[in-house]
Parts: C-alpha cells; structure tokens; sequence
C-alpha cells in the first residue's frame, strides 16, 4: 500500500496539533475556574499538568468521585506512579515528581476516568456499546505476549483489558507508531491474520504498528480488540481502516472495533458527561462543547 507523502502527513499530524491546542486552553481555563493545583509547560503550546491537592483527595485531572475509586484500588492507584518522561525538560522543579497521568493530555488518564468512574459500567448501555458484560473489573497496563516464531513471544502491554475485550486508548498521540519490518515480519501469525503486502510502509517500516500488533494479541487469545480515539481525530480514524481491511480472517475482523469518546460520552453517567464536556471538550455527537469560560462544578 503507498505510504503518505510528506504534505498528506504534515495533514494528518496537524489534527493532533489541533486537538493539543484545544485541549490546552480549555485545560488551562478549567483548572483556573477550579482552583486546581497545576503548573504549565514550557514551549509554545504549553501542557495543563495538574498535581494532587495537600490531603492527596483530589486531583484536577480527574473527576473527584472517580479518583476517590481509584486511590482504593491498589492495582489502579500504582498506575498514577508512572513518572513523567520528559518532565525534567519541559516542566517546572517541584517537591514531587510528575507523573504521565497528572497531563492533561494523557489518553491513560481519560481511558480511567471513565472506566473507574463506580457507575459507569454498572449501566448496560456502556457496556453493550463495547460488547463486554455489567460489572466487568478494568485491567489497566494488561500484559500481553505477541508469538513469535519457533516458540518465542515478544511481551507487550495494552491499555486495558475489560472481560473479553482488548482496548487501545488514544488522544493527542501523532500516530500508531513506526516499527521496523524486521521486527514485525518475525511475528508468527502476521502471514495468516494480515496481507503484509497491503499493510502500509515508510522508508522499511510498517505503518500503525500498535493497530497489527494489537490484533494479533487479540487472534492468539481469541479475544476482540477494540481503538478508543478521538472524533477530531479524522487521521486515527483512517489509519484504523488502513489496517482493518487487510485483516484477512472475517470472524477476527468482526471482534475488532473503533469508536470514539464521543460516543462514550452519550452512555456515561451526568456527572462523567459533565466532566468531559468541560475538560476535554468531549460531547455526544451533534451536541457543541461548553464555551471556555467554565462555570464551576
């Protein structure tokens, strides 16, 4: 399959760009009208980053009732420790180090704030929407092994995993990622799940590599795999469908699915609507997002 060009990629990348942007003001905005605890980043289009409040009960890049949930959970709350790849350039010192999930941009942060929310998945209509059972527990960081051949696996992790349904969360992130041919022609299954000659290349490597290696976690365990992105993210979308459709196996094809926080938003309880609408800009679909000026919660 012809890769982009540089002019179709300098497209694509800029809805990313776009989204930061958005995500940027409102964050900045709604952790004013809040009171929240947050320093900016450094750099031209700066990142909200928020920090716990002193008695470590709240925290701004999460919805309050949700947090509370998750610091109960020992398996959940270790994910907040992951520290912060680039905060000793971009961020300002302070007394405890930052972590990924205080970003405002973190799609992790976003994938938990509804997923740990107590009432969410207690509600049949989130539940059917992802085809998973009521009152399914949310794995976060799920441990995963892609077969190899001769026996061997290559060990990675996926976002989340919630009864039979593997899941992919995505943001502001530019792409799926770039691997080297190498690396993804040793898997195993490759010739039987895909049609490698479809599958998208740049400069010997494949295109959307999370997307092929997700999928086929989800063929060797029999599973169904599922991409949550944005819907100002036309450039995620199209790259999901890129790889969809070189999937050769149809019952595979079928488990596999894309939806968007948007339509995540409509089957989630007020308050989690409330929150997304404010913070993230994320709505129903055909609904318009809350102006800047943030009224508080």
């Amino acid at each position: 399959m012809r890769a982009p060009s540089n002019k179709e990629r300098g497209r694509l990348s800029g809805y990313a760009a776009l989204l930061r942007q958005e995500l940027s003001a409102r964050n900045s905005a709604f952790a004013a009208s809040q009171g929240l605890p947050h320093v900016s980043s450094y750099g031209e289009m700066p990142v909200i980053v928020y920090e716990p409040s002193p008695n470590l009960r709240r925290h701004g890049n999460f919805l309050e009732a949700t947090y509370g949930v998750i610091l109960r959970r020992s398996e959940w709350k270790c994910r907040l420790d992951k520290v912060h790849s680039q905060a000793v350039r971009s961020l300002p010192r302070a007394e405890r180090s930052w972590k990924e999930l205080d970003s405002c941009m973190s799609s992790d942060a976003l994938l938990m704030n509804i997923f740990c929310h107590q009432s969410a998945l207690k509600s049949g209509v989130l539940t059917s929407l992802l085809g998973v059972g009521i009152g399914e527990v949310p794995e976060f960081g799920f441990k995963a092994r892609v077969p190899l051949r001769e026996g061997r696996t290559d060990r990675t992790e996926i976002d989340m995993k919630l009864g039979n349904l593997l899941v992919e969360s995505k943001l502001t992130e530019a792409d799926f990622q770039l691997k080297d041919a190498g690396v993804v022609e040793s898997y195993r299954d490759l010739q039987q799940v895909f049609a490698p000659a479809s599958l998208m290349k740049l400069d010997g490597q494949y295109v959307s590599y999370q997307l092929i290696r997700n999928v086929l976690v989800a063929h060797a365990l029999s599973l169904a795999f599922c991409v949550l992105l944005d819907a100002r993210r036309p450039d995620l979308i199209e790259a999901w469908y890129a790889v969809m459709k070189c999937v050769r196996i149809p019952d595979l094809r079928t488990r596999c699915k894309v939806l968007t926080w948007q339509e995540l938003s409509e089957a989630v309880p007020p308050d989690l609507q409330q929150f997304l609408d404010l913070k993230y800009g994320i709505v129903p679909q055909g609904c318009r997002p809350s102006a800047l000026a943030i009224p508080e919660l």
